[in-house]
């Protein structure tokens, strides 16, 4: 990031911003996305995540840290999406959505699997999950971005696969039928 424009940003001027949001806009929705699972909520994040930006902007005190913060505020946002969200909401068709990129893994049953695994996982883990494998960001990274112990980190990540193993496992298995009676059984 250039650091030079994170600094005329940080004196109000608006196309340094501007130019700024364009570079970080599809990284911070892509997270958002991860993180939330939903298009809409993603998109009203990501929206915040930058209001807030252009708000604090000023109070950044170091301009080489300018993505990293900007995914934590991104990180809080969808935290606060989440809280106002209703708990329980039916499956909308329009939500449906390819990928963001082409996937060369599996059928769509496999991407169906993976959501319903995902949606399963607190709001911590998913944050996590994105954080690594999303962003690729570091364990040392993600523990910056979350301002959390880096072994929380670790605990994080290793409860978030094995809660994704569980669902993709339970989900493998067939599933069991009641055995119903014969008229000779009778």
């Amino acid at each position: 990031m250039d650091q030079a424009l994170v600094v005329r940003a940080q004196q109000d001027d608006q196309r340094a911003f501007e130019t700024l949001a364009a570079v970080v806009y599809a990284r911070l929705y892509r997270l958002a996305h991860g993180i939330l699972r939903d298009t809409t909520m993603a998109d009203d994040a990501t929206q915040q995540a930058l209001i807030n930006v252009w708000r604090n902007l000023p109070r950044l005190r170091e301009p080489s840290r300018f993505e990293g913060w900007c995914t934590r505020l991104l990180v809080n946002a969808c935290h606060d999406q989440a809280r106002r969200a209703p708990r329980w909401t039916s499956i909308d068709p329009s939500q449906v959505h390819e990928p963001m990129a082409p996937d060369a893994i599996g059928p769509v049953a496999d991407r169906v699997v993976l959501e319903q695994g995902l949606s399963r996982l607190s709001l911590d883990h998913r944050t996590v999950l994105a954080l690594r494998y999303l962003l690729e960001l570091t364990p040392d990274e993600i523990a910056d971005v979350l301002d959390i112990p880096r072994k929380t980190v670790y605990s994080r990540l290793r409860r978030a696969i094995a809660s994704m193993r569980a669902a993709l496992d339970a989900e493998a298995r067939p599933a069991l039928t009641r055995a119903v009676p014969s008229e000779a059984n009778r």
